[in-house]
């Protein structure tokens, strides 16, 4: 396990990059703070540019484009955010089937 605060050293090389909100609900008063500190750690094209050709973006969505994640990257070739929610949504289906059927 690598830990940098360096996002170039991060994904160098990473075959997957997730991120998630930086402010989750009930931290709206802490939004800006934050937004103001993790700004350097946006995940965007050229950063994915710096990993292993093979790799995808992930996010468990919802995402505030143009924060943690770029608007472009949501849709870049890269990035299965949309595939992850629906097999999420699948998942969900089937364990709710599970807890309900005897």
């Amino acid at each position: 396990v690598l830990v940098t605060q360096d996002p170039a050293e991060a994904v160098a090389g990473a075959h997957l990059v997730n991120t998630d909100v930086w402010a989750s609900m009930g931290q709206e008063d802490e939004a800006d703070a934050r937004i103001k500190r993790f700004t350097p750690y946006q995940v965007t094209p050229a950063m994915l540019d710096l990993a292993d050709d093979s790799v995808i973006f992930m996010h468990c969505l919802p995402a505030h484009r143009g924060e943690e994640v770029s608007a472009e990257l949501m849709d870049d070739p890269r990035s299965v955010v949309w595939d992850q929610a629906e097999n999420r949504l699948h998942a969900q289906k089937a364990l709710v089937e599970f807890l309900l059927v005897d």
